[in-house]
Parts: structure tokens; C-alpha cells; sequence
């Protein structure tokens, strides 16, 4: 049996996930994360994008968090997100109309542009557009849930 670490992800609305896992994998603002059992202790932010979970019995969850933090002690990882989701209840048409409505909205300044929050727009609909292509790619077709 391998060894494992008890991981909780939650945002500020609910507990996503809390169980039992091999490995996390988030993106830190300075690169990725790679945690397993017994990391060394560590609280970083977090950047927009995916969050994968590999399980103990070795499926594999993903989550979009649009940022936060991690707290990682030997026995235990805690993902903090401002908002999380499960990757597989991304709706890839809206978020990619986000992204498209965010990159007009820098691209038509006008006298009331807040650059500031189309940047913030932009970058979220981004990650959660690679967080549905990281899915596809490894899984082919469609991002699904709870693999």
C-alpha cells in the first residue's frame, strides 16, 4: 500500500474534497508544486488553475481553484481557495466567452476602463479554460470527474 496524506480542499462556500491521497499538484506562483507524504512544511499562495488530487487507490480528481493558498505539513495538505470547483463542472462555452469578452475589454479602452479587473477576468476564464485542456489531454475528449 503506498503511502499517503490527508488532503482537505475548501473554498469560502464549501469542502470539496477531504480523504486520503498519494500526491497533490498545484501551481504556486513561482512553479509547481508537487506534494507527497512527509513534504517538508510549507505555506505558499496559490495561483488560478488546476489542483490535482491523485487518490489513495490511485484514481485521480482535478479542481479549479481561481487562487488561494496551501498549507502543507508532513501528514496533511489544506488547498485554501477563494472559489473552487471540480474541474469536470467547468462550463468550457462560457468560459470561453469569458475569456473572450475579458480580451475585448482590454482591447477597447475606453474612459471607464478598470485594466485591473478585465486583467483579473481574463486570467481567471484562462486557467479554467487549461484546467479543462490538462483534463482532455490526459483523458481524451471530454474533461470528466473522478477518474
Amino acid at each position: 500500500m503506498a503511502m499517503t496524506v490527508h488532503c482537505d480542499i475548501v473554498s469560502a462556500e464549501e469542502e470539496l474534497f477531504s480523504g486520503l491521497v498519494e500526491m497533490v499538484v498545484a501551481h504556486g506562483n513561482m512553479g509547481d508544486l508537487g506534494i507527497l507524504p512527509g513534504h517538508t512544511p510549507l505555506l505558499t499562495d496559490l495561483k488560478p488553475g488546476p489542483v490535482r488530487v491523485i487518490k489513495q487507490e490511485g484514481g485521480e480528481e482535478v479542481f479549479y481553484i481561481s487562487g488561494g493558498f496551501i498549507e502543507i505539513q508532513p501528514g496533511m495538505v489544506k488547498v485554501l481557495a477563494d472559489t473552487a470547483i471540480r474541474a469536470g463542472d467547468i462550463d468550457e462555452a462560457a468560459a470561453a466567452e469569458a475569456k473572450q469578452a475579458a480580451e475585448r475589454a482590454l482591447s477597447e479602452k475606453g474612459a471607464e476602463f478598470d485594466y485591473g479587473s478585465a486583467s483579473a477576468r481574463l486570467a481567471e476564464a484562462s486557467a479554467q479554460l487549461r484546467t479543462v485542456q490538462e483534463l482532455r489531454k490526459k483523458y481524451g475528449g471530454p474533461a470528466l470527474n473522478n477518474r
